[in-house]
């Protein structure tokens, strides 16, 4: 289920190159909205995706869902305390690995679009405000509609996302057990590790 939602949140952010131009990144809202929308008017118009060309999919997610995530800081928070005794390579193994398991395992997301659409919910915010959720939910055909709220942070670059809720579950803490359960056995490098053979496995397979 978790799985499946996520595919849908990359819907939410995977744009193609030409449309990143036209994206209001001045307020976190209006990210979230601008690129959604995007994402949709490609996926509804893309032939080769829908058809389901998965290695055009993956390398729309690859190099277009970055600009707008925060992966240092997501991968910070699903690996946890271990973080802060790791060196500063560990910590760019981590975010490397973490970065291409999301982006790889779910590179399929945008060939299983079925006409889902999305609403936004009323967001307000402080001019000083720096951390802030934009709530949002996916509306499915026949079925329940599924919370889907976007934790973002301001940094020099514009609004980041560093979390996401899917149905009140965090991405960053789904991932959490996991990572502590390799951690405590193989300690920061035998996650870095088994990520990596996950990243290798998933290569592979294509």
């Amino acid at each position: 289920m978790f799985k499946r939602i996520f595919q849908l949140l990359l819907l939410s952010f995977a744009l193609n190159a030409g449309a990143q131009a036209s994206v209001d990144t001045s307020t976190p809202d209006a990210l979230v909205k601008d690129v959604t929308e995007e994402v949709l008017a490609t996926l509804r118009t893309d032939p080769s995706i829908k058809a389901g060309d998965v290695k055009k999919a993956a390398a729309l997610v690859e190099t277009s869902v970055l600009p707008h995530f925060n992966f240092t800081r997501m991968t910070a928070l699903a690996v946890g305390r271990e973080w802060r005794t790791a060196t500063d390579e560990q910590k760019k193994q981590l975010t490397d690995e973490f970065r291409t398991l999301l982006v790889r395992t779910y590179s399929n997301a945008l060939t299983s679009f079925r006409n889902q659409t999305v609403e936004y919910r009323p967001f307000k915010m402080a001019p000083t405000d720096t951390d802030v959720t934009v709530r949002t939910q996916i509306v499915q055909p026949g079925g329940r509609p599924i919370p889907i709220d976007y934790a973002l942070e301001k940094q020099d670059a514009g609004w980041k996302v560093y979390d996401v809720m899917v149905a009140g579950v965090s991405l960053v803490t789904n991932y959490r057990e996991t990572f502590a359960a390799e951690m405590r056995t193989g300690g920061v490098d035998g996650l870095v590790k088994s990520l990596h053979a996950k990243n290798t496995t998933t290569t592979a397979a294509k």
